[in-house]
């Protein structure tokens, strides 16, 4: 079943437009906010995954926590975007996957995609 579907969540992808040119020091200007919401999305959490970086005076724990989103088909997400899931502001992190089209019943798959937000 394609979809939205019908008991899944919204998800709000967080795009900023093409900058209009630069500050006085040179620094690209802010583009337009081109956010929007996605419904009916299928988010599924993945586990949280500690890691240890650095020598023993400055080994900090990282954790990642992320989610796997399933979105409706068409759904237009980019890696350079920013995902708003249950409050949280995530980075997208790969390349969102359409699913194409099921070879038995022809109606369109989702768009995956994965979504992180590293503290630590």
């Amino acid at each position: 079943m394609p979809g939205p579907y019908p008991y899944g969540e919204t998800v709000r992808i967080i795009r900023t437009g093409e900058s209009p040119g630069r500050d006085p020091r040179g620094q690209p200007l802010p583009g337009p906010d081109e956010s929007f919401d996605i419904p009916g999305c299928v988010v599924t959490p993945r586990a949280e995954t500690p890691t240890v970086g650095g020598d023993q005076q400055q080994a900090r724990d990282t954790v990642i926590v992320g989610w796997t989103v399933y979105a409706p088909a068409g759904s237009a997400v980019h890696t350079t975007d920013k995902a708003r899931i249950r409050g949280v502001d995530c980075d997208i992190t790969g390349e969102p996957g359409d699913w194409g089209r099921n070879p038995f019943t022809g109606l369109a798959g989702p768009v995956q995609f994965a979504a992180d937000r590293v503290t630590g």
